[in-house]
């Protein structure tokens, strides 16, 4: 519930800073939400193969330094060196794969922001504390144009699956 709290709320402000900012940069003819939105598939395609090979600097690289991820049921992860740091233990527990649909982009200067489906397929390894799962959703991204090149700055993803229920306690006598 906070996560979709959270999705309205930067959508509203991006929405807001874009309506009653005099100072926003003008965005280029050469550059409209249809080309952002092919830079930002091919940026994705990038970073599903960098997820699924353990290449977690290169993940990295397309994070702003002062990004934030939110994964679902977890506390946010602040910073591209935090991120690097979260994502390189998460590759050595087992085998991340994911999918990402860019269904839309809004433009607004120097930020876009996507919103698109993702799936997950995580496969365990020995040493992994959680099980093998999969997970489907909705996610919002807000990119920002740093020195040119179009970095993610907040990463939200919503799962559409419902959460575990803890199992009955079967020892317990009535």
């Amino acid at each position: 519930m906070k996560i979709s709290k959270l999705i309205m709320l930067l959508v509203l402000v991006c929405m807001q800073s874009c309506v009653n900012s005099s100072t926003q940069p003008e965005v280029s003819p050469e550059e409209n939400a249809e080309d952002v939105k092919q830079i930002i598939e091919a940026k994705n395609a990038k970073i599903i193969n960098w997820y699924s090979e353990g290449e977690i600097d290169s993940v990295a690289n397309h994070f702003a330094e002062n990004s934030i991820q939110f994964p679902p049921n977890m506390t946010p992860i602040r910073g591209r060196e935090n991120f690097k740091a979260a994502w390189k233990q998460n590759v050595q527990i087992g085998q991340w794969n994911f999918s990402l649909v860019t269904q839309d982009v809004k433009l607004c200067g120097d930020l876009a922001t996507e919103l698109g489906t993702y799936t997950l397929d995580f496969t365990a390894n020995e040493n992994s504390p959680i099980p093998s799962m999969s997970d489907k959703g909705n996610y919002v991204v807000l990119w920002e144009k740093i020195d040119g090149d179009w970095k993610v700055l907040w990463d939200a993803p919503v799962s559409e699956m419902p959460m575990a229920m803890p199992a009955a306690d079967s020892t317990s006598t009535e």
